[in-house]
């Protein structure tokens, strides 16, 4: 038994050498049992395929030649050849054979080989080959349209899915070879080539065939990739070449092997990651991935064929990327190593990443790299890539870095990246542009030296790189603080940012730390009491405070940003801080309640008395509220319902505390309607108007003192009607 290596052309009468028996090849029939000719179904991943197949055989016929799969196949005494695994490629061979003849006018006895050829799925298959064969098409429109409009095409037979199939395939094949001359030519002169491994009478029967077929057998998407691969890097180094592959079949794919899929292939796996490589080579050379292809093919040919200057540079680090995880030294899995330095919790030693990530984040990126979500989100994001980056450049490096230092420089990494969500971008659409290049930049320098290297342009967040860098000096001067500050840095409402607190107060680290275990409403009125520690955004009307359940009110408020008033709410939390070693719910309730008593007993009803006493002032949201003029009407003010607009949730809560449900939404909850009338709130009056000529009805003075202060509780002075 043996192979040997054919063309289309020849394999038709040729003699194979089977158990010492002279055996010669007349015919092939795809046989009854064997499943529809598929190549040419209209979905998503078989255009993908087939365009991708055809592409191969166009690159073949006109530059290089190609050597597809083995086909495998029985003879018998006849020499009828049954194939057991080859046929898609043998029918696209044949269709490919058949145009190149049609369309050159090849002598009809240089293409009788072509009615060797037949089908025994169905009767209308067999009789379409032979039809075909004769028909001679004028190729002045589409051929599926030229074929169906013939007498001798039933309109039933499109209903034949092996016939619909061929039909898709000789359009696709005339648009890819439209403008190619000598396609014949060059078939004769063994430009595709296979395999053909013969089988003589080993009885196949047909649970022989429903075996082999149950999936269907067509190269795979990755089977094409990975013979394409081989060849552009044959062209650039046969050794190469040859090393990588074998490691393809043996090393990566034991590597990937755990992380495998339903379909008990790596295939997708080792693409996903393929890709991942691709993106980095593409972001250190300066590039951007957007608006590019993410075809893995189109990758190949960009990154790994002789085209590209950097080609060798390209294959070694896709090979460096790969064997990495393969001698990962004691911990021999990916899994086990991650899990050293990963957490979801905070835990010394380890990163704490949100849960809503994988700890293993190699396994998330081979199964969900370049993967899009219902909502258009990457499933494998920037952040994502940047970290999985910083990890990898570990590992190449890691007999000059130790464990510690490792760890350190990784709680470094992490820290940048959950603070620079703005900066991650590869949008050349930006005004700083494409980012990805230069913080690669910067997380290479960190992982490999454990510094800040302020030389890189426009890389991460410029105030948390400040912040490390302050971080990695104060920590050589306090090394027995480091592991509270790291605990403080993985609280969930600072996420690496620890300024809002910062490095001078080290005695408040696990202070904050007890602050935010009470109820944040009693936390949220406790500041408040002390002082407005909220902050105005950069559109001038939109503050933001806190929340009783939103954490990301809170984020907003600790980590620096454009808005106008961090150092404010640092001063209000540290007095706080100051205050005791530890906190509870029982000794906020008591500060709060001191603060609502002095007021009252004081007359004196600053907008802060109203937001502590009343429960509507704080719906626990986004925490954002609405102040066209806060320094001179602080009385005025609405709450918001979400987290960037006024709605017609919005309300005016003094209005709401009074009147609830009359609130007009027309209006934005700015007033509150009874008959004929409606009622605002000024900053020192209600004012009740008439709703059909905004004529004013009555004006309800609120008394303040000099500072414009209320001295009585506007609310309780409202609790009537309207008139």
């Amino acid at each position: 038994m043996g192979t040997t290596l054919n063309t289309f052309i020849e394999i038709f009468n040729t003699s194979f050498d089977v158990g010492g028996e002279t055996v010669q090849m007349k015919k092939i029939v795809i046989p009854i049992i064997q499943r529809d000719y598929a190549q040419g179904r209209l979905d998503a991943e078989v255009n993908r395929i087939r365009a991708r197949f055809l592409d191969s055989l166009h690159q073949a016929i006109k530059v290089d030649q190609i050597t597809l799969d083995f086909v495998y196949g029985d003879i018998n005494a006849d020499g009828v050849m049954t194939p057991l695994d080859g046929q898609q490629r043998l029918t696209a061979l044949f269709l490919l054979h058949w145009y190149a003849a049609k369309k050159e006018n090849i002598d009809a006895s240089e293409h009788l080989f072509l009615e060797n050829f037949s089908y025994e799925t169905r009767y209308s298959a067999r009789d379409f080959c032979s039809f075909l064969i004769k028909f001679e098409p004028s190729f002045t429109k589409k051929l599926s349209d030229e074929i169906v409009d013939q007498a001798w095409f039933p309109l039933d037979w499109k209903k034949d899915p092996t016939i619909s199939s061929m039909l898709v395939m000789l359009d696709a094949i005339q648009v890819e070879f439209a403008e190619t001359q000598g396609i014949w030519a060059r078939l004769k002169d063994k430009a595709i080539t296979f395999y053909f491994l013969p089988i003589k009478d080993m009885g196949l029967t047909d649970e022989l065939y429903i075996k082999m077929n149950s999936r269907g057998k067509p190269l795979t998407q990755f089977e094409h990739f990975k013979a394409e691969l081989e060849r552009e890097l044959r062209k650039v180094d046969e050794a190469t070449a040859k090393r990588i592959i074998k490691k393809i079949d043996l090393d990566w794919t034991d590597m990937l092997w755990k992380y495998r899929g339903d379909d008990n292939v790596i295939d997708d796996e080792f693409l996903r990651y393929f890709r991942f490589i691709c993106d980095i080579i593409c972001y250190q050379n300066g590039g951007t991935t957007q608006g590019k292809s993410n075809d893995e093919f189109d990758l190949l040919k960009e990154y790994f064929s002789a085209q590209n200057e950097n080609v060798m540079a390209n294959i070694q680090t896709l090979e460096n990327y790969f064997d990495c995880w393969c001698n990962l030294q004691g911990d021999n899995t990916p899994d086990k190593f991650l899990e050293r330095f990963i957490s979801h919790e905070h835990q010394p030693g380890k990163i704490k990443v949100e849960k809503r990530y994988g700890i293993n984040i190699f396994k998330d990126c081979v199964r969900n790299y370049a993967d899009i979500s219902g909502n258009g989100n990457r499933l494998f994001p920037l952040n994502r890539i940047v970290l999985l980056y910083a990890i990898v450049s570990y590992i190449l490096n890691k007999d000059t870095i130790s464990n510690d230092e490792f760890s350190r420089r990784l709680r470094i990494v992490n820290n940048l990246i959950q603070n620079s969500e703005d900066e991650i971008s590869d949008s050349e659409l930006r005004t700083s542009g494409n980012r990805m290049p230069a913080i690669l930049k910067q997380v290479d320098a960190i992982i490999k030296t454990g510094t800040i290297d302020e030389t890189i342009d426009k890389n991460l967040n410029v105030v948390q790189l400040a912040e490390e860098a302050l971080k990695i000096i104060w920590i050589e001067n306090n090394p027995e603080k480091a592991d509270s500050l790291f605990e403080l840095e993985d609280h969930d409402l600072l996420q690496g940012q620890i300024s809002i607190v910062g490095l001078e107060h080290p005695e408040y680290f696990l202070r904050f730390q007890s602050l935010f275990s009470c109820k944040w409403d009693l936390v949220d009125c406790t500041l408040m009491s002390i002082g407005n520690y909220g902050q105005r955004e950069k559109n001038g009307w939109r503050h933001q405070l806190g929340s009783k359940k939103n954490m990301k009110a809170w984020r907003n408020l600790f980590h620096k940003s454009s808005n106008d008033g961090f150092e404010r709410t640092k001063d209000v939390l540290v007095e706080l801080l100051s205050r005791s070693d530890s906190f509870n719910d029982e000794l906020l309730s008591s500060i709060i309640k001191t603060y609502i008593d002095e007021c009252e007993t004081n007359n004196n009803y600053e907008w802060r008395y109203y937001y502590i006493k009343y429960d509507l002032f704080r719906p626990g949201s986004f925490g954002k509220y609405y102040w066209d003029d806060f320094e001179k009407r602080p009385y005025e003010f609405s709450i918001m319902s979400t987290e960037s607009k006024i709605s017609e949730n919005t309300y005016q809560p003094f209005l709401k505390a009074i009147y609830k449900n009359k609130l007009s939404k027309d209006h934005y909850g700015q007033r509150a309607i009874d008959g004929d009338n409606y009622i605002v709130c000024e900053n020192a009056a209600y004012v009740v108007k008439r709703t059909d000529t905004n004529a004013e009805v009555e004006m309800i003075a609120i008394a303040q003192n000099d500072e414009g202060i209320d001295t009585e509780d506007r609310i309780k002075k409202l609790q009537v009607p309207l008139k």
